[in-house]
């Protein structure tokens, strides 16, 4: 009795498990290709490369060495000719939390919650940039982590693993007795970390055509390096009756270890407009079009059944070439960085007293991704931004302003491993002036973000099981900029 059982689960998990399981790990592997920005700005730009951003904020307007990144057009406003050189480093840290209700984790009707932490961090990112004018003319130039910037981890995993993992452990048996292998008689161990960085190198030129007027041309060369590596062992315990010969065998085995590198141009122009007290800036950086390649060293899956049976992997490990073709090794999949608009206005109320607004456009839903997941976008990305900066006495300057970043979110566009949440920011800090040619910014930048409720009726389309995700995230980064002119 207990081998005809035995054969009976076998035979149900050859021809179900398996699909179920190609179908988990392709999902995995495609939600991995997006990886959070650990900085401010939008999906694929940060746009902070400066402490003094961090500071005020709304530095669209700026005419000084940050305005390399900021307002490029407005350096030929510099009151003296000469270089003007910044240095910068910041640490950024940021937690993301995914609180997972359904009544898959005990399947006994109830609905529950877990609770899957991830931790990014970003001990030092530094910055460059440069500025030589004379006369009329600049030339401008800058190195920067101009999106993402950090590691991400998840030591307990995420709901989407595990979840499916487990519906596809419940299809499969199923059919010959519903939760003849419930959760609580396996563990589940699991783990996911994910890193990305986009390196820039700008260069570009400046012209004052008259007292008030002043353009910019210019390009910036962005090169990407990321990297996955992702594991999930579902193992049954020690059991009796007609699963003892599975006593204590890996039921689900994945495993997945991946570089990728791509690179892409930016092109970017500026003008600035100063009117009396007024200084008004726009700058327009075009779509950077921009494949990644795959470098993939693990992608593994198994199951009980491939133990037994011998599977059907190919050498190596890997699953079949049609199942998991967006993922293997050489394969180029879509990374655009999208077109950004940003137009500034800044007024001097006193000689010692300045304000700015800012207004940044990220045209996301013409930046192709991954099966073209920017179209499930609502909209582009939105901010507001306001600073302002008072000359307290002639050594010190204290700053402080505010960011309101909404995006264009969908149910279908969030993924465990790559989910936004709007959100505002406040940024402060100090410029001190030690000399006539050295100054350095300090600032602290806290973004306060809304929580995201995705609902499911069928939890990850596997189960006919009810579901939800509450995305959570926060976020502070802390600058210093050594800024020299001569």
């Amino acid at each position: 009795m207990h081998k005809r059982a035995t054969n009976l689960i076998f035979a149900a998990l050859k021809l179900r498990k398996r699909e179920k399981m190609k179908k988990i790990l392709m999902i995995g592997a495609i939600s991995t290709l997006v990886s959070n920005t650990t900085f401010a700005g939008d999906y694929l730009t940060n746009t902070n490369q400066n402490a003094a951003f961090l500071r005020m904020v709304a530095r669209g307007a700026s005419i000084d060495v940050d305005g390399v990144y900021s307002n490029p057009a407005g350096l030929s406003f510099l009151p003296k000719d000469g270089f003007h050189l910044s240095l910068t480093g910041q640490s950024a840290y940021q937690t993301r939390s995914i609180a997972a209700t359904t009544g898959l984790w005990t399947q006994d009707g109830s609905e529950t919650t877990k609770h899957f932490k991830g931790t990014a961090s970003a001990p030092i990112i530094p910055s460059f940039q440069g500025v030589y004018k004379r006369d009329r003319w600049t030339i401008s130039t800058s190195f920067a982590i101009t999106g993402g910037g950090g590691k991400a981890s998840f030591d307990n995993g995420l709901p989407m693993f595990n979840a499916l993992a487990m519906g596809g452990i419940y299809s499969a048996t199923s059919a010959i007795k519903p939760g003849l292998i419930k959760p609580d008689m396996y563990d589940i161990n699991t783990a996911m970390d994910g890193k990305q960085y986009i390196y820039g190198v700008q260069l570009g030129i400046g012209y004052r055509i008259n007292d008030w007027l002043s353009v910019f041309a210019g390009g910036r060369m962005n090169y990407v390096k990321s990297g996955y590596e992702g594991h999930l062992e579902a193992q049954l315990h020690e059991v009796g009756g007609p699963l003892k010969p599975l006593s204590g065998k890996t039921l689900v085995k994945m495993g997945l270890d991946c570089e990728q590198s791509g690179w892409g141009m930016t092109p970017i122009i500026g003008a600035n407009v100063k009117l009396g007290k007024w200084n008004l800036a726009a700058k327009y950086e075009f779509i950077t079009n921009l494949n990644i390649e795959n470098k993939t060293k693990l992608l593994e899956i198994s199951t009980i059944n491939d133990q037994i049976s011998g599977g059907n992997k190919k050498e190596g490990g890997a699953t079949p070439e049609d199942i998991l073709k967006p993922y293997a090794d050489g394969e180029q999949t879509p990374n655009d960085i999208p077109a950004f608009l940003s137009v500034a206005a800044q007024y001097e109320i006193l000689p010692t007293l300045r304000a700015s607004v800012e207004y940044h456009f990220f045209d996301d839903k013409h930046a192709k991704m991954l099966n073209d997941r920017q179209k499930t976008l609502k909209h582009g990305t939105h901010e507001y931004l306001g600073g302002i900066e008072w000359d307290v006495i002639k050594r010190l300057t204290i700053s402080g302003g505010f960011q309101k970043t909404s995006y264009g979110l969908s149910d279908d566009f969030q993924t465990d491993t790559s989910f936004y949440c709007s959100s505002y920011s406040l940024g402060c800090g100090a410029r001190m002036h030690i000399n006539e040619n050295w100054t350095m910014d300090l600032g602290y930048f806290w973004t306060k973000y809304k929580d995201y409720t995705k609902n499911e009726d069928h939890y990850y389309g596997k189960m006919p099981m009810k579901g939800s995700n509450k995305y959570s995230r926060t976020n502070k980064v802390f600058g210093l900029s050594l800024n020299y002119n001569f």
